[in-house]
Parts: C-alpha cells; sequence; structure tokens
C-alpha cells in the first residue's frame, strides 16, 4: 500500500515565513521614515532659502526690511505652511530694530533640536543652537 503525502505547507513553515516577512517590514519602515524626514529638512532649508532672494527683491522694492517678516510670510503662506507641516514648530523671522537686516529660522526633524538659519547677510547654517539663540534681535545668524 502506498504511503499518501500531503501537498502543501505546515503551520510552522507558514509561521517562519511570516516571521521573516514581518522582520523585513520592520527595517523598511525604519529606513523609509528615514528618508522621510530627511526629505522634510531638505523642504525646510529649499523653503527657507528662497527667502534669500526673496528678501533682496523686498530691499530693492522697499528700501529696507520693516515689514519683510510679515510680508513675506504673508505673501508665501502655503510654503509656510508646508514648513510647518514638515516640522513641529513655526520658523521664525526676526527683523532688525534698524530695519537694515532680518533672519528666519526653523526646526530640522532629521537631527533632534537642530535648526536651519538664513539672513540678509546671505548666510545658511545648520546648527544645534535654538531658534531663539539663533536669529537674535540683531537679525542675523551667528
Amino acid at each position: 500500500m502506498k504511503l499518501q503525502r500531503s501537498k502543501g505547507f505546515t503551520i510552522i513553515e507558514l509561521l517562519v515565513v511570516v516571521a521573516i516577512i514581518a522582520v523585513l517590514t520592520g527595517i523598511v519602515l525604519v529606513n523609509v521614515t528615514a528618508y522621510i524626514n530627511k526629505g522634510k529638512d531638505a523642504a525646510v532649508k529649499a523653503n527657507l532659502s528662497t527667502a534669500l532672494t526673496d528678501g533682496a527683491v523686498y530691499y530693492d522694492d522697499n528700501g529696507d526690511y520693516d515689514t519683510f517678516c510679515t510680508d513675506y510670510i504673508a505673501a508665501t503662506k502655503p510654503i509656510y505652511e508646508a514648513i510647518v507641516d514638515a516640522v513641529v514648530t513655526a520658523p521664525t523671522c526676526t527683523v532688525k530694530a534698524d530695519d537694515t537686516a532680518w533672519c528666519a529660522c526653523s526646526i530640522l526633524k532629521v537631527t533632534s533640536g537642530n535648526t536651519f538659519c538664513v539672513d540678509s547677510t546671505g548666510a545658511k547654517k545648520e546648527t544645534a543652537t535654538a531658534c531663539a539663540t539663533e536669529c537674535p534681535a540683531a537679525g542675523a545668524c551667528v
């Protein structure tokens, strides 16, 4: 008499396959999240960098930076909303008391606590300094 061989997988084999897939999925998700946050940081840097050009145009039109921060944020509300979506807190923008300089700063996601700062001198830099310290009333990145 011939023994019948069953076709298919045992429950143990199926559990091993599911476990391997779960481990691989976990590894992929961690890497994807890191890349998404790097992309958000790149968007923050690019959006704040456009403020340099906009600041130069604003100064040419007005002769000072009196209401640059409020006008720029109002005119580019979608850009700033994108920055706010990318980070926890909204970017800060400070105009020097004599209206001759400005500074904008935002917190980044990938390196916790790091900020990206741009100012009217053309400076663009990432530091571990808080935005309140990075963009003082002097209107320049320190």
